[in-house]
């Protein structure tokens, strides 16, 4: 799905109604270098009574910084219920640039978000990438070694996810043996040994992982709803033509 183009009503919701921003990317997984760029990810909470209107608020904005993207809140949940392996990383930055007390509430939910679905959208994920590797091997010879770095973090870390039931950004100390891919300094068929048993060892993992089934979805919707309610009780200038229609006569009257 294609981000929504930027508007004045976008922008003042990312600038005003952040609750929760991090910074994603090679920074946030412990791989940078000098030329890494600062991709920027965040949770906004669309004010209540822009809902009652026809013309619904954005499920996710681009923008307004550069590398900047960001989602309303419930499409994060919703994202996030389904085991969205780049949501759920988001929830797990080790680098918060910015948190309310919305966001503190949604940063303590983080293990409800937390499923044995990982496995399927982890693997099928990887899956998708490692074909596309393959492909570029056969078209050039080489894979996209930056990307083949990245799938490999990835594998590790949903292999890990389904062992202890935490998920772990920061590569911590197999930086360097990442970075030697991303130079291209292992071997293609290394690589893909490597892939090949880290999808195993996810596999063998699941069977005893101490994650539930299921998330917990009845928990996240009470927090949807008492968010939702507490907004649709704050004023502000969402709400002005909503006041001119019920604010004289009960809901319901002709």
């Amino acid at each position: 799905m294609r981000p929504e183009p930027l508007t004045p009503v976008h922008d003042t919701l990312v600038r005003d109604h952040t609750i929760y921003a991090c910074v994603m990317g090679s920074r946030a997984f412990g791989l940078a270098t000098d030329g890494s760029d600062t991709d920027r990810r965040g949770v906004f909470l669309a004010p209540t009574p822009l809902f009652w209107r026809f013309d619904k608020p954005p499920t996710h904005v681009e923008g307004p910084r550069e590398e900047q993207f960001s989602w309303e809140l419930e499409r994060f949940c919703e994202l996030a219920l389904r085991a969205n392996p780049n949501i759920l990383e988001c929830l797990h930055s080790p680098l918060v640039e910015q948190v309310d007390d919305t966001g503190r509430e949604l940063l303590a939910l983080r293990e409800a978000f937390l499923s044995r679905r990982a496995h399927e959208t982890f693997t099928r994920y990887a899956l998708g990438q490692r074909k596309k590797l393959e492909a570029d091997v056969r078209v050039h010879g080489a894979p996209r070694w930056k990307h083949a770095m990245h799938l490999l973090r990835l594998l590790a870390s949903a292999r890990d996810l389904l062992r202890t039931g935490r998920l772990t950004i920061d590569v911590g100390e197999r930086r360097e043996s990442l970075l030697e891919v991303k130079r291209g300094e292992v071997s293609w068929p290394e690589v893909e040994s490597r892939m090949t048993r880290l999808a195993s060892e996810a596999d063998e993992a699941l069977g005893r992982s101490p994650l539930p089934a299921e998330p917990d979805r009845g928990r996240v919707e009470d927090f949807l709803i008492r968010t939702r309610r507490a907004s649709a009780l704050q004023p502000g200038p969402y709400d002005e033509g909503v006041q001119g229609v019920v604010g004289t006569r009960s809901v319901g009257q002709r």
